[in-house]
Order: C-alpha cells, then structure tokens, then sequence
C-alpha cells in the first residue's frame, strides 16, 4: 500500500492540488513536530526546517490513483523536490507519509527565508502559482529534473501574464469567442531557456462555419511587459534610452543600438502601472509621476506571446539625467540617457532613426496630449 502524501505549503492550496494531480482529492489536517515551514526569500517556493520547539502545520492526502502520484512525482522533481519519508501526527495517532524536500543539486531552494504564512502566500501567490502549474508539469515531460526550478521565474512571470489575459476586454467587432472555438490537438514546448518556444497543433472556428483543418503553429513565449516615456511639460522634454538588442544584431542591422522608451518586464505581483514606475528607476534613475495611457496591444501577435502596456510618465527631467548609464549588473545591462526635445524626438520618428514601436506609438500619443500637458504644467 502507498504511503499517503503530507503537504504543508503550497500544496495545502486545494486549486493548485488539484492542478497538479489532475483530480481532487479528500485531505486531513495533519503536523509534522519538530519542524517549521519557511519560503524561499524571493519567490513562492517553501522548505521543511528542523526546528524543536515547533511543528510543520498541512494536510494528508491519499494517492487518489488513475496516475496522479506520477504527475505530482513529475511536478516536485521539475521543481528541484524529493519525495522522503516522515512521520507525522493526523486522524489521533502519528502516521508514516511522503514530503517533498528541496534538492539544491536539482535547483530546489536552499536559502530558508522568512516564515511561510499561508494568507499571506495565498493572496500574493496563489493565483500566479496555480496558473503555472501546467507549465511546470510540460517542462516536466521533456526536461531533465530541475529544469522548471532554474526557470521558475520566468514561467510565473507568464503565469501571471496569462491571469491578465483572462480579464475582461472589449468585443464590439471581433468575434467573442465561444467554448469550442478553438479545439488544441497537442501543446508541446519544443525550447526553454530565459524565453521558450511552443509548437501547438490546433483547429478554429472559420468565419463561415465549420472548422479548420489542424494545423501547427509556433509561437515564441515571454511574459507581458511595460513601456513608459519620461515627459516634462515644463522644460517640454522626453527622456529616452539606448541600448545593444541582440534582434536586430541577428537581423544584420548594422545599427544594434536602439532608442527606447524605458521598458521591462511585469515581474509576478505586480500592476503595468508599478512595473513602469520601478523601471523607470532602474533604467534611468527618474521618478515617475502620473501615468497616461498609451495603449495595451500585442506587438506581433501572428507569433509572438508578448503584450505590452505603454504609458507616458510626468516626470522632473533636469540636465543632469543626460548621459547617465544604467541597468541592472546581473542582466549585464548597459543603458545610456538621452534627454532631447520634443521637436527632436518627432524628427527622430519622421526620419526613421526611432524604429521601436513603443517609442513611436508613445510619441504620437505624445504630440496628441501635449498641448493639455503644457497647459496643466
């Protein structure tokens, strides 16, 4: 007979149990003595800490069969955990079970953090944790061990990427679509690195009726991104950056510096709105003010994941922010400043010398809003 499961962290979440065994199943309460629970210092993940003078709290759960064991096995071991033996007290009496230990060698944490508090992870984590547990357990299938562990950041930054794509959104022309609209045959991920690629065998509702033949299709998977464009009214000036992108190096363009508004990722837990400000930070050491809307779009959507939120940022820019490097060392970034007038910024988008969407989208916003910006500065 199996020995039941004990799950006294994020599994004690029944959504996410439920995600990762492919059922539901009936859990007890149950502790672990002699032990406390602690997260991991940046992240969701949470580690078994010997500890006398407390007691791990979480649940029993019985292998509900029909293949779940194995999933959850798949699941742990993509995070970098080890099933191991405990024994912990449930239903009067202790009981032998299995917990998941984190495996540094296999990318588990090994740095305990601080205490694991259940509401807090489950407002902050639950969610973004949930919807990425598909992901873990496909980088599970054709991975070796660890594999989701050391990219873990980057699924939940998708993860919470997909949640934003679930909030409600306007249809008044395009087709709302309809359970069964689109029917997906097989959903692979053929790389996995810092981004991945995933090959989808699919079919669609055509516009006449019916649907199409299955077809395969590859898209080429990051997590939703913030863009904003310093603005001063009074000195009516922007604030842009310049970097290396490798995309247009591998083009062969034999200009890979581009001009940028500041940009970055949506890190999990936060708002379009605190990414923009935080970036703004961290790329061009400015403060952002009130943000302005630009828009939110998909910049390639035929093959591309990636979705944008674009906003003009009020901003104090005085001369002393020209020419100042930036960037975050450990991404090996080497950002410069430029701060130029508006009149320049729309020669530079006239001339071509602007050739990033986000710039030229955030300028013309720019020259539509900029007569009521200057008036209110």
């Amino acid at each position: 007979m199996s020995l039941p499961f004990f799950f006294y962290a994020m599994l004690r979440h029944a959504p996410l149990r439920e995600a990762v065994l492919g059922c539901a199943a009936e859990a007890i309460p149950a502790r672990l003595p002699g032990h406390s629970v602690r997260r991991e210092p940046d992240g969701p993940l949470a580690m078994l800490c010997p500890d006398p003078a407390d007691e791990a709290e979480g649940v029993l759960v019985a292998d509900p069969g029909g293949g779940a064991s194995g999933r959850l096995m798949r699941y742990a071991a993509s995070l970098g955990y080890a099933a191991r033996r405990v024994e912990v007290l449930a239903g009067g009496g202790p009981r032998p079970a299995l917990a998941f230990l984190p495996e540094p060698s296999a990318g588990g944490p090994s740095e305990p953090g601080p205490a694991w508090v259940r509401a807090e992870w489950e407002r902050d984590w639950a969610a973004i944790v949930t919807a990425a547990a598909d992901e873990v357990l496909r980088l599970a299938e054709g991975f070796p061990p660890g594999a989701a562990a050391r990219r873990h950041g980057q699924i939940l930054v998708r993860a919470a990427s997909r949640l934003r794509a679930r909030e409600p959104a306007p249809a008044t022309l395009r087709r709302s679509a309809a359970p069964g609209d689109v029917a997906v045959r097989s959903w692979t991920q053929a790389y996995a690195r810092f981004f991945a690629v995933e090959e989808i065998d699919l079919s669609f509702r055509r516009f006449g009726g019916g649907m199409s033949p299955v077809v395969n299709r590859a898209v080429f998977v990051s997590g939703d991104a913030a863009t904003v464009l310093p603005y001063d009214p009074a000195r009516d000036r922007v604030l842009v950056i310049e970097q290396f992108r490798p995309g247009p190096f591998a083009r062969g363009d034999a200009r890979p510096w581009t001009l940028e508004p500041v940009a970055g990722r949506i890190d999990p837990g936060e708002t379009p709105q605190d990414a923009a400000r935080r970036e703004a930070r961290e790329e061009a050491g400015v403060e952002v003010g009130r943000l302005i809307p630009v828009g939110s779009y998909y910049p390639s959507p035929a093959g591309k994941v990636e979705y944008l939120y674009s906003f003009l940022g009020i901003a104090d820019l005085p001369d002393r922010l020209a020419g100042g490097i930036h960037g975050a060392a450990h991404e090996d970034e080497d950002i410069r400043v430029h701060l130029i007038g508006f009149d320049r910024l729309m020669a530079l988008v006239d001339s071509g010398e602007a050739e990033n969407a986000p710039l030229i989208l955030s300028a013309l916003m720019l020259a539509r809003h900029r007569a009521d910006l200057r008036r209110r500065a």
